[in-house]
């Protein structure tokens, strides 16, 4: 009878001791989180301010594009199926054709980085891009943190999965419509998705020195008159464009809004490609293209489901819920 007592004790102990360890286990992962969180609040404190100098907009939110685009539903596993892990920060990736000029972004976000270092690079050029797009006067994006980085160049992704701008596309496809839902339909969007993600060319420029797929280059000399030093192309209307030059799909580059849905032919000023195009004459794209030309809040609405389901595509989350900021 002692002896069972004994083993009884001993068993209740270690199940206390269990207890203890678990509970202090938990408050510290909650500290942990907090603490990330409350860093992740200042870094967006941060690029508020450099955006608001800068009007960076568009290239951070190029930037987030192309480091979530290279996902592949097909391949499991990370970091090898790709997407927003922060691989593009590698100069092997950011090697790649489609990533020209987006050295830049990450210079930019390097100061943010050296300020808050614990973030990971997942996260930060995932947060550029909401902000971004919040501070051009577009929807406020319910976004996940807790990215998990990459931690060599070895675990990039292959060159290729990125959409191109013009014929002949690297897929093989013979049209754009084909091309653009390879590329899409591989990360797992449908029809309405493409259509929605699509209007964020409401932002930004194409470069002669980046795509090609432009005359219009860097700098004053070659900017249309919506690109150049005096236009007013912020959605709060200030000055500042940047650094001037190339050509843009919509009049107002540094406004998110519904405005690319508007476009239906190239001009002399305005850029407009054949994976633009389509989008308008396709029987199925052209359901949405014009939807949201008439509705701009069922286009915000439909952008921000979309655009976090494309910042989420390949990521690994610690935890695995992830963190939220609002």
């Amino acid at each position: 009878k002692a002896r069972t007592k004994m083993d009884s004790m001993d068993r209740l102990r270690r199940i206390h001791n269990h207890l203890n360890a678990t509970a202090l286990k938990t408050k510290h992962a909650a500290a942990s989180k907090n603490s990330y969180r409350e860093t992740l609040l200042a870094a967006r404190k941060d690029l508020v301010k450099m955006i608001n100098e800068l009007n960076c907009n568009p290239i951070l939110v190029r930037l987030a594009w192309h480091d979530s685009g290279t996902y592949d539903r097909a391949v499991k596993g990370f970091p090898h199926r790709g997407g927003a892990n922060g691989s593009i920060r590698f100069e092997l990736e950011l090697g790649h054709g489609a990533n020209a000029g987006l050295f830049k972004a990450i210079a930019y976000l390097k100061k943010i980085k050296s300020a808050h270092p614990s973030i990971s690079w997942a996260d930060l050029i995932q947060l550029g891009s909401a902000t971004a797009i919040e501070l051009s006067g577009g929807p406020k994006i319910p976004m996940r943190y807790g990215r998990v980085d990459t931690n060599k160049k070895e675990e990039c992704p292959k060159e290729g999965n990125l959409p191109d701008a013009y014929p002949p596309f690297g897929d093989g496809a013979k049209c754009p419509a084909r091309h653009i839902r390879n590329v899409f339909y591989r990360m797992g969007f449908n029809d309405r998705e493409i259509v929605a993600l699509s209007g964020a060319h409401t932002l930004g420029r194409a470069f002669k020195e980046r795509s090609g797929v432009v005359e219009n280059g860097y700098g004053e000399e070659t900017a249309t008159k919506f690109t150049c030093p005096f236009h007013r192309a912020r959605a709060d209307k200030k000055e500042g464009v940047g650094m001037p030059g190339g050509k843009s799909w919509t009049a107002n580059w540094l406004t998110f809004d519904n405005s690319y849905f508007h476009r239906k032919e190239d001009t002399k000023d305005l850029l407009w490609m054949p994976t633009d195009s389509i989008l308008h004459k396709d029987d199925s794209f052209k359901v949405f293209f014009e939807m949201y030309a008439k509705d701009q809040n069922l286009f915000f609405n439909d952008y921000s489901k979309a655009h976090k389901k494309l910042s989420e595509l390949g990521s690994k989350f610690s935890p695995e819920q992830g963190i939220t900021l609002d």
